[in-house]
C-alpha cells in the first residue's frame, strides 16, 4: 500500500492518501481506484472509476468501425493478429447486447476475419468471450476475442478453449 501525505493549512495538521498498489503483470484497465483520505480525526474513502479502454480507444488500433461496432487490434496479442469486437454502446457482456447488436457483432467478425486472414493467412482461429469474473473478464465492456492460430504455435492444439481447465481438455483419452 503507498501512502503520501501533503501538508495542508494548520488547522489541519495533514492529510493522508493511501492507495492499494496494482497486483499482476497487466494493470486492470477498468474498475475503481480506491483512495482513503485521513484528515484526522476524520477519515474519507473515495472510489474513481477507471476510464474504458474500449469507449474512446487509440486510432491506430481500429480495424474496422459501423455505427454499433469497433474492431480493434488487441494491444496484448495473443498471437499476431489477435483483434477484440466490440459493441459501441457499453454493455457488460453478450447477455445485455440486444439482438441486433449481436448480430452487428457477429457481421463485424466475419469481416475481421477477411482482414486477419488478408494480412496474416492464419490457419485457424479461437473465438471467445468470457462473461463474468468467474471466466475471467477483467473488463466489462462486452468484447469478442478473435485469435488467429498458426500450425506449431501450440504443440497439442486439440482442445482448444477446452484447455482453461488443462486436465478436463483431453476428453478424448477417457
Amino acid at each position: 500500500m503507498q501512502t503520501h501525505t501533503k501538508n495542508l493549512p494548520q488547522t489541519m495538521k495533514s492529510a493522508t492518501l493511501t492507495r492499494k498498489p496494482e497486483t499482476g503483470n497487466r494493470k486492470p484497465e477498468t474498475g475503481n481506484r480506491s483512495f482513503t483520505f485521513n484528515l484526522s480525526p476524520l477519515t474519507f474513502n473515495l472510489s474513481l472509476p477507471m476510464p474504458c479502454p474500449f469507449c474512446n480507444p487509440p486510432p491506430n488500433l481500429v480495424i474496422h468501425e459501423t455505427t454499433q461496432t469497433l474492431t480493434l487490434w488487441d494491444r496484448y496479442p495473443l498471437t499476431p493478429g489477435h483483434a477484440l469486437i466490440i459493441p459501441r454502446r457499453h454493455v457488460a457482456d453478450w447477455f445485455e447486447a440486444t439482438p441486433e447488436e449481436q448480430h452487428a457483432l457477429t457481421e463485424a467478425l466475419t469481416i475481421a476475419r477477411q482482414t486477419i486472414q488478408e494480412k496474416h493467412q492464419p490457419d485457424g482461429f479461437n473465438i471467445g468471450i468470457n462473461v463474468g469474473e468467474a471466466a475471467g473478464q477483467t473488463i466489462f465492456h462486452l468484447h469478442i476475442h478473435l485469435i488467429p492460430r498458426y500450425k506449431g504455435d501450440e504443440a497439442d492444439p486439440r482442445g482448444g478453449i477446452r484447455k482453461i481447465f488443462p486436465d478436463k481438455a483431453r476428453y478424448w483419452e477417457d
